[in-house]
């Protein structure tokens, strides 16, 4: 017998003449649509819409919703990730209809106080990665990457010098390499050390003068904190390259250290993700945002417009867009970027301020810390026994002595009602679990996950190659399932 809470397909559960709103009559003489649109704009059929009544659509969805976790009902140790806890209020306060309301197409005199708050938000983000200068539009921190090698392409380009190669460790995220290719440069793979950080001299035997850009993580993926950033920025600037952040772990590092500072040099530029250092929805694709700071001599390039604030008005200060920008690489987004989800991020920074930012990442770093002294005994850290904001582990001795794998362990932590950590990821550590608890989680927490996962290390093997057992669906063919996706099933 069927659960009634099973979920079916919206188009299984649809009946002719079911409506879940009634519009109003309509106030304006009614037109056939043949008169209003082209004939070749019309469908001779109307769309196959599944047709349900309003209680019908509000339980379909609440009770997939329920099958699903969330950083609202479970702990979420996603290293890479960074799954924190977002505050509701930033969430309210975004959805203010002062905010929520508002059109892109409006004039700036009516929008004030939105690039009000949007110029404060650049002003945060320069002062957070001690740069100078910044840009709000791109949506997500690939999109970010991106569009600073476009940047960094129209500045070589400008001063007439013909460099094609982008440095990018073999620990980085995949977006790295994908983002040069994308921008025209040639990703060139520089190796790091069995300890996790960049080989110096496979790094120096590869940066020469055709070298446009280094692209760093610092902390690097592992959860490390480059030992010899400084000398590498020295060097890339004294070859003639500028320097990249892959800011993905800027949560471990708030108020601590700035970028723009390393080495009295700094990197030239860097993107945020404010979904992971700040607040705001992460994941089930978009909406994100993936604002760039850069160096001055490279904010001529940046896409425009960006917020200004007229200096001249004093206390009556007007903020407008600045579309006169000559050597501007252009848009890379409509209008001002992804405003709710900057919105959010303001609102973190603004209640934090600066020393609760500084606290967020050393409770970050103390969390991650912690964790990695309850599990290192019994999962291994290849990487060293300190770590910044995560840290990877490694099933590797799992999968010799009982034939349990990585994944084996994050599909059976599903059943204790933990979200899995990242597996398989960096490349460079076999079996790899990599964990990233963040600040926003209490010790009781980080203990019953730590006791958890010892005992998985101690379950029967093939109790754990079938796990998870809970849910609804347990092991689905992953590859199968990308390449002949069933989206749903249509009557003929």
């Amino acid at each position: 017998m069927r659960n009634i809470r099973d979920t079916k397909l919206l188009f299984e559960l649809s009946q002719p003449g079911r409506r879940a709103m009634q519009l109003p009559a309509c106030d304006v003489p009614a037109q056939p649509p043949e008169q209003l649109l082209p004939e070749n704009s019309l469908a001779s059929t109307p769309p196959p819409l599944p047709e349900l009544s309003e209680p019908q659509v509000i339980r379909h969805f609440i009770n997939l919703s329920q099958r699903n976790m969330s950083v609202d009902t479970h702990f979420y140790p996603l290293g890479s990730c960074t799954m924190k806890y977002n505050p509701k209020r930033n969430e309210r306060a975004a959805a203010m209809p002062t905010f929520a309301d508002l059109h892109p197409y409006q004039p700036a005199e009516t929008l004030q106080g939105m690039l009000h708050v949007l110029y404060e938000m650049q002003t945060y983000l320069q002062e957070i990665s001690g740069l100078d200068a910044c840009c709000l539009q791109p949506a997500a921190g690939a999109h970010g990457e991106l569009t600073a090698l476009w940047v960094a392409a129209a500045y070589f380009r400008d001063i007439d010098e013909k460099r094609n190669r982008v440095l990018v460790p073999d620990s980085a995220h995949g977006t790295n390499p994908a983002s040069a290719s994308m921008a025209g440069f040639k990703a060139v793979t520089v190796k790091t050390t069995p300890d996790g950080t960049v080989d110096q001299e496979d790094f120096h035997r590869k940066l020469d003068e055709r070298v446009a850009v280094l692209m760093i993580t610092n902390p690097n993926t592992v959860g490390i904190f480059e030992p010899q950033i400084q000398e590498m920025i020295t060097a890339v600037h004294g070859a003639g390259g500028l320097v990249y952040l892959d800011g993905a772990n800027m949560n471990a590092i708030l108020g601590i250290t700035r970028p723009g500072d390393w080495g009295g040099e700094g990197v030239d530029m860097q993107h945020f993700n404010p979904h992971k250092t700040f607040s705001g929805p992460h994941g089930g694709g978009g909406p994100g945002a993936g604002p760039i700071c850069v160096v001055e001599k490279l904010a001529p390039y940046l896409p425009s417009p960006v917020v200004v604030r007229d200096q001249e008005a004093g206390e009556a200060a007007r903020y407008y867009l600045d579309f006169e920008r000559p050597q501007s690489i252009g848009r890379v987004r409509t209008f001002f970027g992804n405003v709710g989800v900057l919105l959010r991020a303001y609102c973190y920074i603004r209640t934090h301020g600066p020393e609760g930012l500084r606290q967020v990442s050393e409770n970050a770093v103390l969390n991650a810390n912690y964790l990695l002294s309850r599990v290192k005994h019994f999962l291994p850290v290849p990487q060293g026994h300190r770590c910044m904001h995560e840290f990877v582990a490694s099933a590797q001795t799992l999968k010799h002595d009982k034939e349990v794998t990585a994944m084996d362990v994050a599909k059976r932590l599903l059943d204790y009602g933990f979200h899995a950590p990242t597996v398989y990821f960096p490349l460079s550590v076999k079996e790899a679990i990599m964990v990233e608890p963040t600040e926003t989680e209490s010790k009781e927490t980080l203990d019953a996950f730590a006791e958890t996962l010892f005992r998985i290390t101690e379950e029967d093997p093939d109790l754990l190659h079938d796990a998870p057992h809970t849910t609804p669906v347990s092991r689905p063919d992953e590859v199968q399932a990308a390449r002949q996706p069933v989206l749903c099933h249509l009557a003929d």
